[in-house]
């Protein structure tokens, strides 16, 4: 079953896509709505709207996609060994593979819920010099009877995971370096634009593609203007899914309709090939460039770059001569 957004003659739309149709849910109900309904439900549901298909049910291809959902919030993690080795040079400054402290937790930051794309969309990143992409996979929550989603252990975690659905982590990395050098993560060199989509593959249709230790093994290709960049396996994550899961509810809580990024695929972003590379090859994006990424049963997301646009400047923290840090620079010399 795959759940959809689209946009048609001015008028938002969720429903279900049916082989290259897409039909309206009944009743107004929304695809956040279906997914708290846990994933029982939602295939009954699915069963009877793939039965009677309207001949007025436009094509895929007629329309314009959004993001499948408007969730409750968006953790990306950075679950993928090949590229936070990559990575740590062009961001970081840091040369020496992979700092040791990453292996023993999954990691994630919040995103901006409010700045997800639909394939088709253009992006408008911020003013930047070197902006890239993320090839990611997402994972959708869904409701579990019984569970109210805290503290949950990896083998509850897997019965949360509703579906699936291609994730691009939209990202300005002179911004990211800027930023990262206060230890609080990225803000604003990311939360301008996270693509999901092109819709919401729900776990059951991938029930094939899981290993005896709950990885997912779909190929993951990402291009910029019809030339492959870069290529992994989901498999060649650190830690499955269903771990990313229990970490995000680990004295917190996660609810149905929460997104759950990946983290960037091994050689899925400019910037750990500008790491690796000791350069800029390939070249940052620039505005005109198309970014398509295709991931095995999920299907393929394409976004152009626009231009930035010009926003109010923030002047600099207000310095005050007579503070204790003030005093303490001054004793230093």
């Amino acid at each position: 079953m795959r759940l959809a957004r689209w946009r048609l003659h001015g008028r938002d739309h969720d429903g279900i896509v049916v082989g290259d149709r897409l039909v309206d849910l009944p009743e107004g109900a929304t695809t956040l709505d279906v997914i708290r309904g846990g994933l029982d439900q939602a295939r009954e549901l699915g069963d009877r709207v793939a039965a009677a298909v309207p001949e007025s049910a436009p094509a895929v291809a007629a329309v314009q996609l959004l993001a499948p959902i408007v969730p409750p919030s968006v953790r990306d993690f950075v679950a993928f060994e090949e590229h936070v080795e990559g990575i740590a040079v062009a961001v970081d400054g840091r040369i020496g593979g992979v700092e040791p402290v990453w292996y023993e937790a999954p990691r994630f930051y919040f995103t901006n819920p409010h700045s997800l794309l639909g394939s088709g969309e253009t992006v408008v990143p911020p003013a930047t010099e070197r902006l890239d992409f993320e090839l990611e996979v997402g994972a959708v929550l869904g409701g579990v009877a019984g569970s109210d989603g805290r503290s949950l252990a990896p083998e509850d975690a897997q019965g949360h995971l509703f579906g699936f659905a291609i994730f691009n982590d939209w990202s300005a990395r002179d911004l990211q370096s800027r930023e990262q050098r206060v230890p609080l993560g990225p803000c604003k060199g990311k939360d301008f634009g996270t693509t999901l989509g092109p819709w919401i593959t729900t776990v059951d249709e991938l029930a094939d593609r899981f290993d005896a230790d709950g990885f997912l093994d779909l190929e993951m290709v990402v291009a910029v203007n019809g030339e492959e960049i870069g290529r992994d396996t989901l498999a060649d994550m650190g830690w499955p899914f269903r771990d990313l899961v229990a970490y995000a509810s680990r004295n917190a809580r996660v609810v149905p309709g929460d997104v759950l990024g990946s983290g960037t695929a091994g050689t899925g972003c400019l910037g750990e090939l500008w790491g690796r590379a000791g350069g800029l090859v390939p070249s940052p994006l620039q505005p005109g460039d198309e970014v398509t990424m295709t991931v095995e049963r999920l299907g393929s997301i394409t976004n152009r770059v626009g231009r930035p646009v010009e926003v109010p400047a923030i002047g600099r923290a207000r310095p005050r001569p007579g503070s204790p840090a003030a005093r303490r620079r001054a004793a230093a010399g």
